[in-house]
């Protein structure tokens, strides 16, 4: 999850669309959260996006226990709302409809060209309830790419929709990419969106119910695997920071032979010292070379540096490399769990 506001935010994306750079945007709420602790892929696909935004209010609650400063919720139908509503005398965002019930996209498109606003909408594509490989056709790609629009919104399931912008990246000409779930339905008015109060409150998902009675079955499966994950990781993962006195300082040693750079990491990985860290870890990164952190000397990696060491591990994974990682104590290995980035590690023996 990124710690980013709406300026920020809007400001990124339109770095990317002056520039046309590839933009993925993950939308995570706790449906999210919750797969991407089963399905490593679909965790891939978050971790390799360029930001991932904080949409849903109990995962401003966990930041708030772990003291990671993500203040503002950030929803997928907050964004695209915020888009719609954007300065008028600016050129509008050129926007691409893909997915959605059959008709619903073209209802949504309507009404955005229906008069000026922030949206242009530059097509609209339904390409059907089959596997991603059949709703990833040249004909469908081309079809996209020829409307030259600034962002690809996609309407499908949270798994589906991951995977499909995944599996077309390297294809896909659009720059912004970004799945919004069910916002097609609240544009369209097919599904009324809970209040702004009750939205704040966290309790959304009630409304949600009353509207889509369906998915009580989602929310209550997702609702038992977050209390297991606060019970078995957020709570102890909170009092462990809380009984964390005097860090010290941290160093950070190099060295290097013809196929790798190691950096040992001396001390206490902390948002305070995440600075020092960084010039070294971009240093070894620009070596083309493989990457091993030891830590077998590390006392502590917090919530900060763990970010730092995911945006190590995405440079690494575009050019086919992995993060390695050597001397990890039985203490650290746990609070790779707690963190839930066991998947890091090697295996043990």
């Amino acid at each position: 999850m990124d710690a980013i506001d709406f300026s920020s935010l809007l400001r990124s994306m339109a770095e990317a669309v002056d520039s046309r750079a590839r933009f993925l945007i993950s939308t995570p709420n706790v449906n999210f959260l919750i797969k991407s602790q089963q399905h490593r892929e679909f965790r891939e696909a978050m971790l390799l996006s360029d930001l991932c935004l904080v949409d849903g209010m109990p995962l401003i609650w966990i930041a708030k226990l772990l003291r990671i400063p993500i203040h503002e919720r950030i929803a997928g139908a907050d964004l695209f709302g915020r888009l719609r509503l954007a300065n008028e005398s600016a050129r509008p965002l050129r926007v691409f409809l893909l997915g959605g019930a059959e008709g619903t996209a073209a209802k949504v498109r309507d009404k955005l060209n229906a008069h000026k606003c922030g949206l242009e909408c530059v097509g609209v594509l339904n390409p059907g309830f089959g596997s991603i490989q059949e709703m990833s056709t040249t004909r469908i790609v081309d079809t996209i790419n020829s409307s030259k629009a600034d962002l690809l919104a996609v309407f499908f399931g949270a798994e589906k929709a991951q995977a499909w912008l995944m599996h077309n990246d390297a294809r896909l000409q659009i720059p912004l990419r970004a799945q919004f779930g069910a916002t097609i339905n609240f544009e369209a008015g097919t599904v009324k969106r809970a209040p702004p109060l009750l939205r704040s409150t966290g309790f959304e998902w009630l409304w949600r119910i009353k509207e889509e009675p369906y998915l009580w079955r989602r929310y209550w499966s997702d609702g038992k695997a977050l209390l297991a994950m606060l019970v078995s990781c957020v709570i102890p993962l909170m009092l462990a920071e809380r009984r964390l006195q005097d860090v010290g300082e941290l160093s950070v040693t190099r060295t290097e032979d013809h196929g790798s750079v190691t950096l040992r990491l001396r001390g206490a990985a902390v948002a305070d010292h995440v600075e020092i860290a960084i010039e070294q870890l971009r240093d070894a990164l620009d070596s083309g070379k493989r990457v091993i952190l030891d830590v077998s000397q590390t006392q502590h990696i917090d919530a900060r540096f763990f970010g730092l060491l995911l945006m190590v591990r995405k440079q690494l994974a575009s050019r086919g490399q992995t993060l390695l990682f050597e001397g990890v104590s039985a203490r650290l290995r746990r609070i790779f769990r707690l963190n839930r980035f066991e998947f890091l590690l090697p295996q043990e023996a």
